[in-house]
């Protein structure tokens, strides 16, 4: 076997791993492997490039580099002299984790919060109701309790999101083990 095999197989078993592991991100093994194979490229591809590189049709590649764009985990860059638009893998993995998970969390947080204040609202005015059971209304207070310990742990969410978003995380648990 030669070196340049033996290179190949030790990028393809993290290609593999990569490609594996990216429903964590919402995304199918297939455009893991696309980001797992531009990771290990010097030089910016183009769709045509990637395509024959896989072995994907162009349309699932565009369809693929997209997401990848989407989900900032790939950059479109430019090159003197290339008409065709080059992607190349974002190398910051932290970065990757931070912008993909603190868009989903941000929209959870919002989704969740607005719901449980919208019934929280409810059950406040039902409880004002005349002629409301006992055995409602000790439900219903129950229910508050849960939604404000609910607030309680989206207001912490949040902070955390910014913790990430600021790096601030970082000063708590560095990138490099010191």
């Amino acid at each position: 076997m030669t070196d340049r095999e033996q290179l190949n197989i030790a990028r393809e078993r993290v290609i593999d791993s990569v490609a594996q592991n990216m429903d964590l991100y919402g995304v199918t093994e297939s455009i893991g492997r696309l980001y797992g194979m531009l990771l290990f490229q010097e030089n910016p591809m183009t769709l045509d490039e990637m395509k024959e590189e896989l072995g994907m049709s162009k349309t699932s590649m565009s369809t693929s580099v997209r997401t990848l764009l989407e989900l900032k985990m790939v950059d479109k860059v430019w090159r003197k002299g290339v008409r065709k638009d080059l992607y190349r893998a974002e190398e910051d993995w932290y970065q990757t984790f931070i912008d993909y998970f603190t868009i989903k969390w941000r929209l959870a947080i919002t989704e969740n919060i607005y719901a449980i204040e919208k019934s929280m609202n409810e059950i406040k005015a039902l409880m004002n109701k005349e002629g409301i059971s006992e055995d409602v209304i000790k439900d219903a207070t129950n229910d508050l309790e849960k939604m404000n310990y609910a607030l309680d742990y989206y207001d912490w969410l949040e902070r955390f999101v910014d913790s990430l978003e600021s790096h601030e995380i970082f000063n708590f648990i560095p990138k490099n083990k010191e």
